[in-house]
């Protein structure tokens, strides 16, 4: 397939708009991809304002897609929705030499891999932020000057960084249970110093806790995390996001959520919400 073409691979009508699914050849992971599209009804008139959807560890593009319920909401609201895959796939890309789920296929962390063999497929950051967009824009009536992001644990956290490196890019972001700080938290240290080396310098530049603290620009933010999360103490450190947005005075709504957990049931439940909160921003 030539790097500049699209294949649709799938197609359903939901709430008066269509559920898309396509494959392409990215230029950027080196590898075939997929990505799913939900165009609201509103875009039969015209280009419609776009958020970009992150998904988690083991997740691909379609764990969103039917688990959260979020396509009813962005036909209210007129928002198309992209969802890409959370990795490069396909024969000869690298993989965790254990197949354990936190690194490899399934866990490209939204950052630019530095270190082999990484490096040759998992620039994932480059592909959310330039390569997608480019796609997206050309080929489907969305207007690329009205985009937000979100996403949900290491979607979370790459859709946050990738929104703070890159505030001029996008007018809200929103975050489920992100991984709040890869340098402090064991998912972090085993994926960065294998995608990145042992420069914690570099590290930094995808910590959403360090981005807050120097950032100029101050995006709409917010986070909902569930108190009863079994990765918030050691992986999430919701609470060092939180610090550092009060010392930072960077103005963020940061939900704690009485007994919900990390699962795709909590998703579903606010998501109307977050909905809500980007279309303020993006209308």
């Amino acid at each position: 397939m030539a790097s500049n073409t699209i294949e649709q691979i799938g197609a359903n009508q939901s709430f008066g708009g269509r559920q898309l699914r396509y494959k392409h050849q990215s230029a950027v992971l080196n590898c075939e991809m997929t990505f799913s599209l939900y165009l609201p009804p509103q875009a039969a008139k015209g280009p419609v304002p776009v958020l970009y959807w992150l998904s988690g560890l083991t997740c691909n593009d379609e764990n969103f897609v039917q688990k959260a319920g979020a396509q009813q909401h962005a036909a209210e609201h007129g928002i198309a929705i992209v969802c890409p895959d959370t990795s490069p796939r396909g024969d000869g890309v690298a993989d965790d030499p254990e197949a354990a789920y936190d690194m490899g296929l399934g866990a490209g962390f939204y950052v630019d891999a530095k270190q082999q063999p990484w490096a040759e497929h998992y620039q994932m950051y480059s592909y959310i932020l330039d390569e997608l967009p480019a796609l997206i824009n050309r080929e489907f009536p969305v207007d690329g000057q009205r985009t937000s992001i979100s996403g949900h644990s290491m979607g979370g956290h790459g859709a946050l960084t990738i929104a703070l490196k890159n505030p001029e890019r996008f007018k809200s972001v929103s975050a489920f249970s992100p991984i709040c700080s890869p340098l402090n938290c064991p998912w972090g240290d085993k994926v960065l110093s294998n995608y990145l080396g042992d420069d914690r310098q570099l590290w930094a530049q995808y910590d959403t806790v360090e981005l807050i603290k120097q950032a100029k620009q101050h995006l709409p933010v917010l986070v909902d995390q569930g108190d009863a999360d079994n990765f918030l103490a050691e992986q999430l450190k919701t609470e060092l996001l939180v610090g550092a947005g009060q010392v930072a005075d960077y103005p963020m709504q940061i939900r704690m959520q009485p007994d919900y957990d990390h699962s795709y049931f909590f998703i579903a439940t606010f998501i109307a919400e977050h909905m809500a909160f980007h279309a303020r921003a993006l209308f």
